[in-house]
């Protein structure tokens, strides 16, 4: 619509505003200018959903029946490993909604509104549709505006759509169909005024805003599990219905065998209590805890700990591009002169870096005129300042007069100086009308005044007539010669733009009417947002670890191609690999899935298109992880299987929607955190691998024993004993286990692949039936010695611990021998083993333990059969593994 027809449509007036009456009224009607917040379900229930788990159901089963036994030290344990979980997973969860929460204080601002024709200063919160409100650089914009008046009016939107530089706003009517970025005539809830001023109409507040339909995409977004959390669950559910099968079938194979009902009963639920691995919650989130620690050391922070498990099965990343992959700091790059280019070094806005010449000496404002002046031109006529701040180099202005003053600085000239040796007298500012800048300038000793401009190339040179040669002498225009070059630049995606000058002393004709035709063309320079310097070899290695690297930005085709080209994403094929978002609406439904998965780049695309992209390749069986540091990214990286954000340049909504954050913004450390994850997913299979043996093997004795109508070979308490103290003396050792060489020259693990390989299951039920097979033997054979239950059982119960140290060295590697990684590779594992040796021989020789655990002192000889039988078991699965390797 054109202005009047949106002042007409919402009843308000373009100058005075709504009235204080009709604005209280459309508050009633539309609500406040905030964002919903969610609803969090309260403490009680988010503390409930920490149980709602088969495994967890089974535990606390038995634990209220082993209490209603008086088996009060069996349901404590029970219990206490019960509520530990409980703890941790609460903790997390109570993080999980915070991405919304920053969403809304986005909109939590002043607002400089007119209403009763007069400007006011109210809560942004208050604004409603129809309010006229006035915009400053500087000024967060408070709702989504629709332009009524503005004067050279810029607005940093790359929160919002991921472009680079700031866009120039005007009041032209547009297409209906005009993408969010290219609305000209529109300003957005969120986005910062970074130049000019204006006034604009709301026509949007609230969940209305584009910033509340992120809101809605971000709380609709899936927070799924990963896959290890996936599998886990998902074996969990096989795991408690066969243990409650077995425990049922035990129950009633007892009865029908005459034996008491109370004490079948307490076999069985000693059978469920022991086939359940206890210690795999806590081991998983050790395991985790511990990969957490190694990548705060690396840089990155894990907001959510089974996040870092995922990044080693992220099969694709979809990263942002500005600030992400770049500097998010425009810079010069090239320089051309109608005497010849010139190459620059350095990036973002630090001061450091040098201008060479074509043969690759150093020039500067002395080498030549031409380069001279146009050095002069973009630092003179310009509106930035760039500051050092906390080491950091910053700006305040347009980013691509931000980056002039830098390259004007590497060629000798500084602006403090350059406003003391030509100060400015008169400003024609830049406007997309115009699409150029001038202003005029007085030399203090001469008096003599000069133009300096810059802006578009065809707009520069086509109000040129003559150009600067080196020794500052002019000739006529070469225009094919300047407009040849700036498409060359263009074309590499590089932002061009011309500089000129007038050194004729004229003053009183500095208008735009008198310009054209007055100017002598001095130079292009050529600029881009240049890719960070860690980013390409990070690319390398990720794709070297079988990881697919797509770009997708809000950014234009031609740059995002440029700097996907130079990170080597993007190679020499790109026929169907560079997509734009309106390539996107027109693709078919058919066809969009292997399309999206084939392409590399997509540009000009949309936070809806984005959520819609990493759902696609989900579906195609993807583990996605996305990075990005804008409010338009927020929905994605909550959808992916692992968001990743910055912290230096992240917006606060990017960063709580993610669950790894990188202190250093760095893409490259994104590589360490894929190797950090892979060492966590191999740490905590070999400890499922090394903990179910033990849990099947003990679930199987009192089986055996009922069926048999035997004595049981191990107590209750002695299987809880085992569970718990070799979990944590034993097994959580693996978590400290070091990366395993090669880790990263693998293809990430496939998704559909199941958590335990058909070799590792075998290898699992091995051992388990040597378990039961050793136990049994050992215990028939110290009663037929003489001995009593007691000390039977107590060389069952060491027998059963022996086995698992023995393997605990063989599960170091799931591959290799314990020969060949070393022993002293992992001391926490020693030292484990050392802690679990001194346990052994306390609850076996302390009375108060006998007395506690119904266990009695044995004699030497009975500690050499059992690591006979230990040695043999522990050989007998070494030799498996040799032999299934390859299988796993």
């Amino acid at each position: 619509m054109s202005s009047h027809e949106v002042v007409l449509l919402l009843e308000t007036d373009p100058r005075r505003g709504l009235s204080t009456d009709e604005a209280a009224r459309r508050l009633e009607r539309y609500g406040r200018n905030l964002l919903p917040a969610a609803g969090g379900g309260g403490f009680l229930r988010r503390a409930l959903r920490q149980f709602h788990n088969p495994l967890i159901y089974v535990l606390m089963a038995a634990a209220v029946i082993t209490a209603f036994l008086h088996e009060y030290v069996d349901a404590s344990v029970i219990f206490g490993v019960v509520l530990v979980n409980a703890v941790v997973g609460y903790v997390q969860e109570s993080k999980a909604e915070a991405a919304l929460d920053s969403l809304r204080s986005m909109v939590r601002t002043e607002a400089r509104v007119v209403r009763a024709g007069q400007e006011r200063m109210i809560a942004s919160e208050e604004l409603v549709p129809g309010d006229l409100i006035v915009l400053e650089a500087g000024d967060k914009v408070p709702a989504d505006l629709r332009l009524v008046r503005l004067a050279e009016l810029r607005v940093d939107e790359s929160a919002l759509t991921g472009e680079s530089v700031p866009v120039t706003k005007d009041e032209a009517e547009l297409p209906e169909v005009t993408a969010v970025s290219d609305r000209r005539n529109m300003v957005y809830s969120g986005t910062l005024v970074t130049a000019g001023g204006g006034a604009g109409i709301a026509v949007a507040t609230g969940t209305e805003t584009e910033l509340g339909q992120i809101h809605r995409l971000v709380g609709a977004a899936d927070n799924l599990a990963t896959p290890l959390t996936s599998k886990l669950a998902w074996f969990s559910k096989v795991l408690t219905v066969a243990i409650l099968v077995l425990a049922a079938m035990t129950f009633g194979v007892g009865v029908l065998r005459g034996q008491d009902a109370t004490e079948t009963f307490t076999a069985a639920i000693a059978l469920a209590v022991g086939a359940i691995p206890e210690g795999l919650p806590a081991a998983v989130t050790v395991t985790l805890a511990i990969g957490v620690t190694r990548m705060a050391r690396r840089r990155a922070v894990i907001r959510r700990l089974p996040a870092i498990e995922t990044l080693g099965s992220t099969t694709v990343i979809c990263s942002d591009k500005t600030g992400t992959l770049t500097e998010n700091q425009m810079t010069v790059r090239g320089l051309w002169t109608p005497d010849g280019e010139f190459t620059v070094s350095g990036s973002g806005y630090r001061p450091e870096g040098e201008i060479c010449g074509p043969s690759g000496a150093v020039a500067d404002e002395a080498t030549s005129e031409s380069l001279r002046w146009t050095l002069l031109a973009g630092a003179g006529c310009n509106d930035a300042r760039v500051r050092e701040e906390n080491g950091e180099w910053v700006i305040t202005g347009d980013p691509t007069e931000g980056a002039m003053l830098v390259v004007a600085g590497k060629g000798g000239i500084d602006r403090a100086r350059l406003d003391n040796t030509l100060p400015r007298t008169a400003t024609i500012p830049f406007s997309s009308e115009r699409q150029y800048m001038a202003t005029l300038h007085r030399e203090p000793d001469s008096g003599r005044e000069v133009v300096l401009a810059k802006g578009s190339v065809e707009q520069i040179v086509s109000m040129c007539r003559t150009e600067m040669s080196g020794d500052g002498t002019t000739r006529p225009l070469d225009t094919e010669a300047a407009l040849r070059c700036a498409e060359g630049l263009s074309s590499q995606g590089l932002r061009v733009l011309a500089t000129a000058v007038r050194r004729d002393g004229r003053s009183g004709d500095f208008n735009e009417d008198h310009l054209p035709g007055t100017l002598t063309l001095t130079g292009l320079q050529a600029m881009l947002d240049p890719p960070r310097s860690a980013a390409v070899p990070a690319v390398r290695a990720c794709h070297d670890a079988g990881i697919g690297v797509k770009m997708i930005t809000g950014d234009h085709a031609a740059t995002a191609t440029a700097i996907a080209t130079n990170l080597a994403i993007l190679g020499d094929d790109q026929q169907g690999r560079v997509l734009t978002g309106r390539d996107l609406q027109t693709l078919p439904a058919e066809r969009f899935a292997e399309t999206v998965d084939r392409a590399t780049v997509f540009a000009r695309v949309s936070p809806e298109q984005k959520l819609r992209l990493v759902e696609t390749l989900q579906r195609r069986g993807h583990v996605v992880a996305v990075t990005g540091d804008g409010v338009n990214d927020a929905p994605a990286l909550r959808q992916a299987n692992i968001g990743i954000a910055m912290a230096r340049t992240g917006t606060e909504v990017a960063k709580d929607a993610a669950d790894m954050v990188l202190t250093d913004d760095d893409f490259a450390t994104i590589e360490a955190a894929v190797e950090e994850g892979r060492g966590v997913f191999d740490n905590l299979i070999k400890f499922i691998v090394w903990t179910l043996p033990t849990n099947l093997g003990e679930g199987l004795v009192i089986f055996v024993a009922i069926i048999l109508g035997a004595t049981l070979p191990l107590l209750p308490t002695q299987i809880l004993w085992i569970n718990m103290t070799t979990a944590v003396l034993l097994g959580l050792m693996l978590a400290f286990e070091p990366k395993e060489s090669g880790i990263m020259r693998r293809p990430p693990r496939d998704p559909r692949r199941p958590l335990l390989t058909g070799a590792l299951v075998a290898r699992i039920a091995l051992v388990a039936a040597l378990l039961v097979a050793g136990a049994w033997l050992l215990f028939e054979w110290e009663q037929r010695r003489g001995a009593g239950v007691a000390e039977a059982r107590t060389a069952a119960l060491n027998l059963f611990v022996v086995v698992e140290m023995l393997y605990l060295f063989s599960c170091r590697s799931l591959v290799r021998s314990a020969w060949r990684i070393g022993f002293f590779t992992n001391r926490w594992v020693l030292g484990g083993v050392l802690l679990q040796a001194l346990a052994q021989l306390a609850i076996t020789y302390l009375p108060a333990m006998n007395s506690i655990f119904d266990t009695a002192p044995i004699g030497g000889d009975v500690w050499l059969r059992i690591f006979a039988v230990g040695a043999a078991a522990a050989a007998v699965a070494a030799l498996d593994k040799r032999l299934r390797r390859h299988l796993v």
